[in-house]
């Protein structure tokens, strides 16, 4: 399965826009760590409007920046991630931020506050998101020129508003409200690019539905036993959802792919590319066409 990941790889990066998201994953026997120690699961993918879509996961053993520099090296377009500063290092894109992250920062002080009433400030920061969120969806049906122009002239005004109004707000920095504060005055910036491109998402969370599969299923195995198998688990995975996010069924994809690889890998140095996911379909109406017996 590794040629197949990394032709989905190199396509991945010829993206305009990458989705990304991380997730702790607990291996058992990686050399030079504790049992316990946390390592992570890494998760790339295609934006909305992608032709061919593609789901990659990478396992790495820590969470620093240069992962994501080096999965990523040769990309150029949009990354949209949460605020984790992992994702800085990545050089020659434009980063996108997530409206839902910022959202969850002030619902989290909600909760934090007293019988879990909002203060003013809180309920003010929630009611700017919940309008930016209700502006994407009234033009989620627009195509990507359209929504561009709309949200120009009814999201561009209001984040602005937001963002002057942010810096007249206070809070001590150990406080919920004042964490959320200090996303909303670091983030905003890199929140609004969505406005950049109408196949921008407002959130991350494509990312955050793709990564979820490996998030429940983790609930099942707990963990990995060594990075070798953690490895392999975010090369099976990757092709799985790639799959799934293409509309064909897993299953009948990798059994395809067994059968055929063997044969088609001594004769087509190629082979790779041709059991992508775009061109199984293709592959597999002929060989399951009614008209065939």
């Amino acid at each position: 399965l590794m040629p197949i990941y990394e032709e989905l790889h190199k396509k991945l990066l010829k993206e305009d826009i990458i989705h990304a998201d991380e997730t702790e994953l607990q291996v058992l026997h990686e050399p030079g760590k504790k049992a316990q120690s946390t390592s992570f699961m890494w998760l790339y993918r295609t934006g909305k409007y992608a032709e061919n879509p593609i789901v990659l996961y990478d396992y790495k053993d820590n969470r620093r920046q240069e992962n994501s520099a080096m999965f990523l090296k040769g990309f150029n377009g949009y990354l949209q991630t949460d605020g984790y500063t992992g994702y800085n290092t990545v050089e020659n894109v434009v980063r996108v931020g997530c409206l839902a992250h910022l959202r969850r920062k002030f619902t989290d002080a909600e909760k934090a506050s007293p019988n879990g009433k909002a203060s003013p400030t809180v309920a003010t920061a929630i009611a700017y998101c919940n309008k930016l969120f209700a502006i994407e969806k009234e033009l989620v049906d627009l195509p990507p020129q359209e929504r561009f122009r709309q949200r120009k002239i009814k999201a561009e005004p209001l984040i602005a508003e937001f963002s002057s109004w942010a810096k007249t707000r206070m809070a001590s920095q150990k406080s919920k409200l004042g964490i959320a504060l200090t996303y909303l005055n670091n983030q905003l910036p890199v929140i609004q690019n969505y406005l950049l491109d109408g196949r921008l998402e407002c959130s991350n969370n494509l990312a955050e539905r793709s990564i979820k599969p490996f998030v429940i299923d983790r609930k099942n195995f707990l963990f990995a036993n060594t990075p070798k198998g953690a490895k392999n688990s975010a090369v099976t995975f990757s092709l799985i959802e790639t799959a799934k996010a293409a509309g064909i069924d897993p299953y009948k994809y990798l059994v395809y792919i067994f059968k055929t690889a063997p044969t088609l890998s001594t004769t087509d140095e190629n082979w790779a590319n041709k059991l992508l996911p775009e061109n199984f379909k293709t592959a597999y109406l002929y060989i399951h066409d009614k008209t065939v017996t």
